[in-house]
Protein backbone atom coordinates (compact mmCIF):
# COMPACT_ATOMS: atom_id res chain seq x y z
CA UNK A 1 0.00 0.00 0.00
CA UNK A 2 1.54 2.94 -1.05
CA UNK A 3 -0.71 4.98 0.60
CA UNK A 4 -0.04 6.30 4.62
CA UNK A 5 0.97 9.27 6.23
CA UNK A 6 3.67 9.69 8.39
CA UNK A 7 3.54 11.08 11.61
CA UNK A 8 6.07 11.01 14.70
CA UNK A 9 8.41 9.40 12.38
CA UNK A 10 6.21 6.07 11.93
CA UNK A 11 3.91 5.16 9.01
CA UNK A 12 0.32 5.28 9.17
CA UNK A 13 -2.92 4.31 7.52
CA UNK A 14 -6.49 5.59 8.01
CA UNK A 15 -9.81 2.97 8.05
CA UNK A 16 -10.51 3.04 4.33
CA UNK A 17 -7.04 2.08 3.63
CA UNK A 18 -7.12 -0.64 5.73
CA UNK A 19 -10.74 -1.73 4.43
CA UNK A 20 -9.42 -1.77 0.84
CA UNK A 21 -6.40 -4.04 2.01
CA UNK A 22 -8.81 -6.44 3.55
CA UNK A 23 -10.90 -6.15 0.48
CA UNK A 24 -14.09 -5.30 2.75
CA UNK A 25 -16.45 -2.18 2.44
CA UNK A 26 -15.51 1.03 4.62
CA UNK A 27 -17.72 1.94 7.36
CA UNK A 28 -18.86 4.85 6.18
CA UNK A 29 -20.32 6.26 9.49
CA UNK A 30 -17.01 6.47 10.29
CA UNK A 31 -14.19 9.75 9.37
CA UNK A 32 -11.12 7.47 8.38
CA UNK A 33 -9.31 10.41 8.22
CA UNK A 34 -9.63 10.88 12.07
CA UNK A 35 -8.70 6.80 12.38
CA UNK A 36 -5.28 5.70 12.00
CA UNK A 37 -3.79 2.81 12.29
CA UNK A 38 0.29 1.89 13.05
CA UNK A 39 2.57 -0.21 10.59
CA UNK A 40 5.77 -2.15 12.01
CA UNK A 41 8.62 -3.49 10.45
CA UNK A 42 9.70 -6.48 10.66
CA UNK A 43 13.23 -8.10 9.12
CA UNK A 44 13.30 -11.86 8.04
CA UNK A 45 13.50 -14.24 10.92
CA UNK A 46 11.85 -12.00 13.20
CA UNK A 47 8.96 -13.07 15.50
CA UNK A 48 6.02 -11.04 15.87
CA UNK A 49 4.06 -12.74 18.33
CA UNK A 50 4.84 -16.03 20.53
CA UNK A 51 2.35 -18.87 21.49
CA UNK A 52 1.33 -18.02 25.32
CA UNK A 53 2.12 -14.47 24.76
CA UNK A 54 -0.73 -12.30 26.13
CA UNK A 55 -3.21 -11.40 23.05
CA UNK A 56 -4.09 -7.62 22.74
CA UNK A 57 -3.46 -6.87 18.86
CA UNK A 58 -4.42 -7.88 15.63
CA UNK A 59 -2.17 -7.56 12.66
CA UNK A 60 -2.91 -7.13 8.96
CA UNK A 61 0.19 -7.63 6.59
CA UNK A 62 0.49 -4.69 4.31
CA UNK A 63 3.59 -6.22 2.36
CA UNK A 64 5.72 -9.20 2.68
CA UNK A 65 5.28 -12.97 3.87
CA UNK A 66 5.56 -14.87 7.13
CA UNK A 67 4.43 -18.36 8.56
CA UNK A 68 2.14 -19.26 11.51
CA UNK A 69 3.46 -22.42 13.54
CA UNK A 70 2.75 -24.68 16.12
CA UNK A 71 5.49 -25.46 18.18
CA UNK A 72 5.73 -29.10 20.44
CA UNK A 73 7.26 -29.72 23.49
CA UNK A 74 10.05 -31.11 21.54
CA UNK A 75 10.94 -27.85 19.37
CA UNK A 76 9.01 -29.62 16.27
CA UNK A 77 7.04 -26.95 14.03
CA UNK A 78 3.84 -27.75 12.53
CA UNK A 79 2.84 -25.05 10.01
CA UNK A 80 -0.71 -23.58 10.02
CA UNK A 81 -0.50 -20.92 7.06
CA UNK A 82 1.57 -18.69 5.00
CA UNK A 83 0.07 -14.86 5.80
CA UNK A 84 0.80 -12.37 2.79
CA UNK A 85 -0.47 -9.15 1.58
CA UNK A 86 -4.36 -8.66 2.66
CA UNK A 87 -4.54 -11.24 5.64
CA UNK A 88 -5.20 -11.05 9.04
CA UNK A 89 -3.10 -12.47 12.02
CA UNK A 90 -3.58 -12.95 15.61
CA UNK A 91 -7.31 -14.39 15.59
CA UNK A 92 -6.54 -17.32 17.49
CA UNK A 93 -5.60 -15.25 20.44
CA UNK A 94 -8.95 -13.90 21.03
CA UNK A 95 -10.45 -16.76 22.85
CA UNK A 96 -8.17 -17.03 25.31
CA UNK A 97 -6.89 -13.53 25.06
CA UNK A 98 -3.07 -15.35 24.53
CA UNK A 99 -1.99 -16.27 21.17
CA UNK A 100 -2.11 -20.28 20.45
CA UNK A 101 0.96 -19.98 17.44
CA UNK A 102 3.75 -18.36 16.44
CA UNK A 103 4.11 -15.68 13.79
CA UNK A 104 7.17 -15.55 11.72
CA UNK A 105 8.65 -13.29 9.36
CA UNK A 106 9.88 -15.13 6.06
CA UNK A 107 10.84 -11.93 4.42
CA UNK A 108 11.13 -7.99 5.23
CA UNK A 109 7.44 -7.18 6.36
CA UNK A 110 5.17 -4.13 7.02
CA UNK A 111 2.22 -5.16 9.25
CA UNK A 112 -0.48 -2.65 10.25
CA UNK A 113 -2.02 -3.17 13.85
CA UNK A 114 -5.08 -3.16 14.76
CA UNK A 115 -5.28 -3.07 18.99
CA UNK A 116 -8.26 -5.41 19.94
CA UNK A 117 -9.57 -2.92 22.53
CA UNK A 118 -10.08 0.01 19.81
CA UNK A 119 -11.57 -2.23 17.36
CA UNK A 120 -13.99 -3.52 19.89
CA UNK A 121 -15.07 -0.14 21.04
CA UNK A 122 -15.47 1.14 17.45
CA UNK A 123 -17.77 -2.05 16.91
CA UNK A 124 -19.73 -1.53 19.76
CA UNK A 125 -20.53 2.27 17.79
CA UNK A 126 -20.47 1.36 14.35
CA UNK A 127 -22.23 -2.26 13.66
CA UNK A 128 -21.28 -2.17 10.09
CA UNK A 129 -17.53 -2.27 11.38
CA UNK A 130 -17.92 -5.10 13.33
CA UNK A 131 -19.26 -7.11 10.84
CA UNK A 132 -17.19 -6.86 8.50
CA UNK A 133 -14.31 -7.37 10.66
CA UNK A 134 -15.85 -10.69 11.56
CA UNK A 135 -16.41 -11.36 7.94
CA UNK A 136 -12.81 -11.55 7.76
CA UNK A 137 -11.98 -13.55 10.71
CA UNK A 138 -14.12 -15.73 9.07
CA UNK A 139 -12.88 -15.54 6.05
CA UNK A 140 -9.14 -16.48 7.45
CA UNK A 141 -11.08 -19.91 9.25
CA UNK A 142 -12.94 -21.13 6.13
CA UNK A 143 -9.79 -21.03 3.94
CA UNK A 144 -8.24 -23.12 7.06
CA UNK A 145 -10.98 -25.53 7.11
CA UNK A 146 -10.66 -25.47 3.42
CA UNK A 147 -6.94 -26.64 3.89
CA UNK A 148 -8.11 -29.54 6.28
CA UNK A 149 -10.41 -30.84 3.91
CA UNK A 150 -7.48 -30.92 1.34
CA UNK A 151 -5.22 -33.04 3.36
CA UNK A 152 -8.02 -35.98 3.95
CA UNK A 153 -8.92 -36.26 0.67
CA UNK A 154 -5.93 -35.30 -1.61
CA UNK A 155 -2.97 -37.55 -2.87
CA UNK A 156 0.60 -36.16 -1.79
CA UNK A 157 1.06 -35.24 -5.55
CA UNK A 158 -2.68 -33.29 -5.84
CA UNK A 159 -1.70 -31.20 -2.24
CA UNK A 160 1.57 -29.86 -4.11
CA UNK A 161 0.17 -29.18 -7.19
CA UNK A 162 -3.08 -27.20 -5.34
CA UNK A 163 -0.82 -25.39 -3.06
CA UNK A 164 1.06 -24.15 -6.29
CA UNK A 165 -2.40 -23.02 -8.05
CA UNK A 166 -3.45 -21.31 -4.77
CA UNK A 167 0.07 -19.56 -4.55
CA UNK A 168 -0.03 -18.66 -7.96
CA UNK A 169 -3.77 -16.87 -7.53
CA UNK A 170 -2.34 -15.42 -4.64
CA UNK A 171 -0.04 -13.79 -6.47
CA UNK A 172 -2.16 -12.53 -8.88
CA UNK A 173 -4.57 -11.19 -6.80
CA UNK A 174 -1.66 -8.89 -5.45
CA UNK A 175 -0.78 -8.29 -8.49
CA UNK A 176 1.88 -10.18 -9.56
CA UNK A 177 2.82 -13.00 -12.23
CA UNK A 178 0.71 -15.89 -11.17
CA UNK A 179 3.24 -17.96 -13.82
CA UNK A 180 6.27 -17.09 -12.81
CA UNK A 181 6.94 -16.57 -8.61
CA UNK A 182 9.81 -17.08 -5.87
CA UNK A 183 8.84 -19.83 -3.09
CA UNK A 184 9.34 -17.45 0.30
CA UNK A 185 9.04 -20.65 2.25
CA UNK A 186 11.64 -23.66 2.50
CA UNK A 187 10.21 -27.22 1.41
CA UNK A 188 10.60 -28.26 4.39
CA UNK A 189 8.03 -25.56 5.51
CA UNK A 190 5.92 -26.58 2.41
CA UNK A 191 5.89 -30.55 3.80
CA UNK A 192 4.82 -29.55 7.58
CA UNK A 193 2.17 -27.52 5.85
CA UNK A 194 0.64 -30.13 3.47
CA UNK A 195 1.62 -32.89 5.94
CA UNK A 196 4.59 -34.19 3.49
CA UNK A 197 8.11 -35.11 3.66
CA UNK A 198 10.91 -32.52 2.53
CA UNK A 199 11.67 -35.69 0.29
CA UNK A 200 8.43 -35.80 -0.32
CA UNK A 201 7.96 -32.25 -1.99
CA UNK A 202 10.81 -32.27 -3.12
CA UNK A 203 10.47 -35.50 -5.89
CA UNK A 204 7.10 -34.16 -6.35
CA UNK A 205 8.17 -30.84 -7.51
CA UNK A 206 10.81 -32.53 -9.46
CA UNK A 207 8.71 -34.86 -11.40
CA UNK A 208 6.48 -31.61 -11.96
CA UNK A 209 9.03 -30.12 -13.53
CA UNK A 210 9.73 -33.58 -15.71
CA UNK A 211 6.80 -34.21 -17.16
CA UNK A 212 6.38 -30.14 -18.22
CA UNK A 213 3.59 -28.76 -15.58
CA UNK A 214 5.99 -26.24 -13.74
CA UNK A 215 10.03 -25.33 -14.25
CA UNK A 216 11.92 -25.23 -10.79
CA UNK A 217 15.31 -23.32 -10.51
CA UNK A 218 16.01 -23.53 -6.45
CA UNK A 219 13.28 -21.49 -5.37
CA UNK A 220 12.08 -19.85 -8.32
CA UNK A 221 8.48 -21.80 -9.79
CA UNK A 222 6.94 -21.00 -13.22
CA UNK A 223 3.73 -22.35 -14.02
CA UNK A 224 3.68 -24.17 -17.71
CA UNK A 225 -0.35 -25.69 -17.33
CA UNK A 226 -2.04 -24.43 -14.17
CA UNK A 227 -4.93 -26.58 -15.89
CA UNK A 228 -3.55 -29.64 -15.39
CA UNK A 229 -2.08 -28.54 -12.06
CA UNK A 230 -5.78 -27.58 -10.82
CA UNK A 231 -7.42 -31.40 -11.91
CA UNK A 232 -4.08 -33.96 -11.47
CA UNK A 233 -5.34 -36.84 -8.91
CA UNK A 234 -2.08 -38.85 -8.97
CA UNK A 235 1.34 -39.05 -11.13
CA UNK A 236 1.70 -41.80 -13.59
CA UNK A 237 4.53 -44.24 -12.10
CA UNK A 238 8.11 -43.39 -12.99
CA UNK A 239 8.38 -45.73 -15.56
CA UNK A 240 5.38 -44.45 -17.25
CA UNK A 241 6.73 -41.13 -17.38
CA UNK A 242 10.25 -41.96 -18.56
CA UNK A 243 8.73 -44.01 -21.45
CA UNK A 244 6.60 -40.61 -21.94
CA UNK A 245 9.78 -38.66 -22.24
CA UNK A 246 11.36 -40.97 -24.61
CA UNK A 247 8.98 -40.73 -26.70
CA UNK A 248 8.81 -36.89 -26.64
CA UNK A 249 12.29 -36.93 -26.96
CA UNK A 250 12.29 -38.69 -29.64
CA UNK A 251 9.79 -36.73 -31.50
CA UNK A 252 11.23 -33.86 -30.87
CA UNK A 253 14.71 -35.37 -32.45
CA UNK A 254 12.44 -36.43 -35.50
CA UNK A 255 10.95 -33.07 -35.95
CA UNK A 256 14.20 -31.15 -35.66
CA UNK A 257 15.78 -33.81 -38.00
CA UNK A 258 13.24 -32.96 -40.43
CA UNK A 259 13.06 -29.54 -40.13
CA UNK A 260 17.00 -29.85 -40.71
CA UNK A 261 16.67 -32.02 -43.97
CA UNK A 262 13.72 -29.87 -45.20
CA UNK A 263 16.20 -26.88 -44.49
CA UNK A 264 19.15 -28.66 -46.93
CA UNK A 265 16.98 -29.60 -49.53
CA UNK A 266 15.83 -25.92 -49.89
CA UNK A 267 19.26 -24.93 -49.80
CA UNK A 268 20.33 -27.23 -52.46
CA UNK A 269 17.45 -26.22 -55.21
CA UNK A 270 18.09 -22.87 -54.39
CA UNK A 271 21.62 -23.42 -55.49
Amino acid sequence: MEAGRQRQGRLWSNLKEVCDLLHISAAVSINSEELLFQHVQFKTGQRVHTIGQAFDTLYIVNSGFLKTVLIDEFGNEQVLSFPMKGDMLGVDGIHTRHYASEAVALSDCDLILLPFKKLTALGRVHLELENVMYGVMSRELVREQAMIGMLGALSAEARVARFLVSLADRFAAMGYSSKLFNLRMTRHEIGSYLGLTLETVSRTLSAFNEIGLITVDQRTIGIKDADALKTLRRLPPSRSRAKQNSAAAKAKAEAEAGQAGDAKTLATTTA
